[in-house]
């Protein structure tokens, strides 16, 4: 099948651009405090403007109170709206009902320790399985995905590059992939070729 390709941290029309044209299926835009990533919705909005209806734009958030979180994804215009936190299933409904589309990210540590009970009352949209420290480029053990994989579609995150993503897509068998770091010449700085060679390298199968 079809890898899904999300290219984040998205900040300058080049960027977004590049990741359209490769044909990128999501851009994400942070819009939580205390990334070199972090956008103002109205900067957010301005880029949203820019991609076509078929790619999907997720704002990204962390940690923050839902009230917020669905203003300011009202406020840049997003489609979809990824979690990192300590959401509560009633949190992720709150925002489902406001109209977005939902992805809950979790650590790898964290989802393990999830029961299936938990797991199953979440009902987000998709689930986004990440490294421990998220945004920091770094890979995580896929062993115990390996001994108990998701019982549904997911996403990888944490650590993929052009050199890195295949293999990991070969590995884990994750339905999508999202990418950050990955594809940065210098923290918070995308770079272009890197982003065509990602999506080019998670479709290679």
């Amino acid at each position: 099948m079809r890898t899904w390709v999300k290219i984040c941290g998205l900040t300058t029309d080049e960027a977004v651009d590049a990741s359209v044209e490769a044909g990128a299926d999501a851009v994400g835009f942070v819009l939580a405090a205390g990334s070199p990533r972090t956008l103002q919705p109205s900067a957010a909005r301005l880029l949203v403007g820019r991609v076509p209806s078929s790619v999907e734009t997720v704002g990204v958030f962390r940690g923050q109170a839902v009230a917020e979180v669905v203003d300011l994804a009202r406020a840049a215009g997003v489609a979809t709206v990824q979690l990192h936190g300590d959401e509560s299933p009633g949190d992720v409904a709150t925002v489902q009902a406001a109209g977005f589309r939902v992805i809950r990210a979790v650590s790898v540590d964290a989802y393990a320790d999830e029961s299936e009970e938990a797991r199953r009352g979440f009902r987000e949209d998709a689930l986004l399985i990440d490294a421990v420290a998220p945004g920091a480029g770094a890979a995580f053990d896929g062993a115990p995905l390996l001994a108990a994989p998701p019982h549904r579609d997911w996403i990888l995150a944490g650590g993929l590059s052009p050199e890195t993503v295949a293999a990991r897509i070969d590995e884990l068998r994750p339905a999508g992939v999202d990418v950050s770091s990955g594809v940065e010449s210098s923290r918070g700085v995308k770079d272009v070729g890197l982003i065509r060679a990602f999506v080019a390298a998670a479709r290679a199968d």
